[in-house]
């Protein structure tokens, strides 16, 4: 799993121009909510073969001071939709794999973006760094519901 934070550390004023603030998964749930205490049981779909996690409220509680922020985040890529020149609809996932063939993350923990600038079919397995404005944002997909939406503005391999 990518993982960071910057707990502790204030927020900056949400800014369109400057420098990004960096954050980690762990930075989107907010300030004293154990991540421990957000996944619950689930319900298996023998037929479908699928595990649909039951979440708490605490789940879906989201970070509001990430609400307008340019920030940068590492992340892996899962695909709403596949173009010729690539990607540009896609949830930013903590792990590589999420949302499929496992149960997804709970919403707090998934980012719904949309890139203006396709990042290529052949690097969805690669992890990424994002940059781009994050709001708070509980929606729905088919994969998933997600708690951020992130307009990204920049992409660039995850360098370990």
């Amino acid at each position: 799993m990518i993982a960071g934070g910057i707990a502790g550390t204030a927020f900056a004023t949400p800014s369109l121009a400057g420098t990004p603030l960096e954050i980690g998964w762990n930075d989107l749930i907010p300030p004293g909510v154990p991540y421990a205490e957000i996944i619950g049981e689930g319900e298996l779909d023998e037929i479908n073969d699928t595990w649909s996690p039951i979440f708490d409220a605490n789940a879906t509680k989201l970070n509001e001071k990430l609400d307008g922020a340019l920030i940068r985040m590492p992340g892996f890529i899962i695909p709403l939709e596949i173009g010729t020149k690539g990607v540009t609809d896609f949830i930013l996932v903590p792990y590589v794999g999420a949302c499929i063939h496992v149960p997804p993350p709970p919403p707090n923990q998934l980012v719904l973006a949309t890139a203006k600038t396709p990042w290529p079919s052949d690097g969805l397995w690669d992890p990424v760094w994002v940059v781009g404005t994050m709001h708070t944002r509980l929606q729905s997909t088919e994969l998933a519901q997600t708690g951020y939406a992130l307009s990204v503005e920049t992409m660039e391999i995850y360098e370990w």
